[in-house]
């Protein structure tokens, strides 16, 4: 009678559901791997006779038919070593058949037995949890976050003798302890906003930025600090809630960027070369795998010399700046992955740089001035807030140095401009300004007249688009959350408008 047993398949950065049938038939020796596997799944065969013989467990010597269902999901990498193992063992009679079958497996094998951390486990614990799995067996190494994952017991496993064991109560393996989410720590970054000199309107805008969750476009002449400014700015995001870094964990998790057990204390700076392919920014692959918009959910995303990308892969950014998650159709089928993130762009104002440079000469032309700006797409430039000129600095204002504010210090007011808001949104499902939909600006931010005159006398003036009069809209919100206010106020609503006349809509 063959043997079924429970484990999981990563599609994208969730996972689904798999079962692991094993029948051993009489007949001629032979293994037999089906339900769409891939190449590293087809391998396991190779470690799981190896695993079962250096481990001192029996393999059967006749026909066996392994089927991963359902059979129309890709399964791929080597998370299926221990389900199969356990369900040829239990389908052979080696080890006896478990009373409850509410259990779920993963992991891979080693020749000797031992039992290999996994990709994408937090995943994997957080389906478990959802559909009522009582057992959960990991590797050793995966424990501590598949406990991140509230009602399922958590089993780590070292080997698959010691697996084997515990079936046989010759020695039971004791359920993990629950781990509890740590604090976010202080961004590792030997930037701060105190070694920046000058820059007070970019500092604003960053400050703003990091509050609600706003895109940025820092414009300026070579050496005038958009790099150094961007690179400061992971010092002063707020804090992550807890479903904030379980959210990150688990995309880093299943991408595998995150050694195994680890987890994410700190937002994501991701600042990818301006070569990247519009795959390696929005994800993609005959197996859908995160692209940088994804890896980037709940931080920033850093795209150094804006115009050099290619035009193709910016397009792409339109969709996941407007709707907060980028779906991926290929024709194994289609996967939605999250891609709430904060965009902070840095461009120079023309191909030599020195357009707004007082003390160079442009070399540009018109035409190629002209050529240059318009390698950013208007409704892409639509979906940025926040266009902030940065101009050069005195390199004696420079050198002698002066006291500016520290990193600590503007981020105790952006954590309590987001407090704010988390207090205000957490009934919507989201936590920062930026995500508001329409239908939410009006109950949640109202304008008073004079402040509604302001931004319709500054969107016809300006010529700014709904999308860009809406982004004025939850500017100010953040404005206001800065300044403690419950209201958006005028003065609100004109700092936000002057982010967008440098660029018009």
């Amino acid at each position: 009678m063959p043997a079924t047993i429970q484990s999981a398949a990563l599609v994208g950065i969730d996972a689904s559901p798999v079962d692991v049938e094993a029948d051993i038939a009489q007949g001629l020796p032979n293994f037999v791997i089906v339900g769409l596997p891939d190449a590293s799944v087809q391998e396991s065969k190779e470690r799981i006779k190896t695993a079962l013989k250096n481990g001192g467990l029996p393999f059967p010597r006749t026909r066996i038919t392994v089927n991963l269902a359902p059979a129309d999901i890709k399964k791929e990498g080597p998370s299926y070593d221990l389900p199969i193992a356990v369900a040829i063992l239990e389908a052979s009679g080696a080890v006896p058949r478990h009373k409850n079958p509410n259990r779920l497996f993963v992991g891979e094998l080693a020749l000797d037995g031992s039992v290999r951390p996994v990709a994408g486990v937090l995943s994997i614990a957080l389906m478990a949890s959802e559909r009522g799995i009582d057992e959960l067996y990991v590797p050793k190494e995966n424990a501590g976050e598949a406990t991140l994952a509230s009602g399922v017991r958590v089993f780590a496993i070292s080997s698959l003798s010691q697996l084997i064991a515990h079936f046989t109560r010759a020695e039971i393996i004791q359920q993990s302890e629950p781990r509890p989410l740590p604090e976010l720590l202080q961004a590792r970054t030997e930037a701060d906003f105190a070694s920046v000199v000058g820059q007070h309107q970019a500092k604003r805008a960053l400050e703003i930025a990091a509050a609600g969750g706003h895109n940025v476009l820092l414009s300026g002449p070579p050496g005038s600090g958009k790099t150094v400014l961007t690179r400061a700015l992971p010092s002063i995001l707020p804090a992550m809630t807890k479903e904030e870094m379980l959210e990150v964990t688990k995309i880093a998790s299943a991408s595998g960027i995150i050694k195994a057990g680890a987890v994410m204390t700190e937002r994501p700076f991701r600042s990818p070369h301006h070569t990247a392919s519009g795959v390696a920014l929005i994800g993609g692959g005959s197996f859908p795998k995160p692209g940088e918009v994804t890896l980037a959910h709940r931080g920033v995303l850093f795209l150094d010399e804006f115009p050099e990308f290619p035009r193709s892969a910016l397009e792409n950014l339109r969709q996941p700046l407007e709707d907060g998650f980028v779906t991926i159709s290929r024709a194994s089928g289609t996967v939605r992955l999250p891609a709430k993130f904060m965009l902070v762009a840095a461009q120079n104002p023309c191909p030599c740089g020195f357009a707004t440079d007082p003390d160079q000469l442009c070399s540009c032309n018109p035409a190629q001035v002209a050529k240059y700006g318009r390698k950013i797409s208007g409704p892409l430039l639509d979906r940025i807030d926040l266009h902030v000129e940065v101009p050069k600095v005195d390199v004696g204002r420079l050198l002698a140095g002066s006291e500016e504010e520290s990193s600590a210090v503007i981020r105790q007011r952006v954590q309590s401009a987001r407090d704010r808001q988390y207090a205000r949104l957490k009934k919507h499902g989201i936590f920062t300004n930026a995500e508001m939909s329409h239908a939410m600006l009006k109950k949640l931010c109202p304008l008073p007249p004079d402040a509604d005159s302001l931004l319709v006398a500054a969107a016809n003036r300006l010529k700014l688009s709904a999308r860009a009069a809406v982004r004025v809209i939850k500017l100010a919100r953040t404005i206001a959350d800065l300044d403690g206010q419950d209201g958006i106020l005028a003065t609100h609503v004109a700092e936000a408008i002057h982010y967008r006349e440098r660029r018009g809509n």
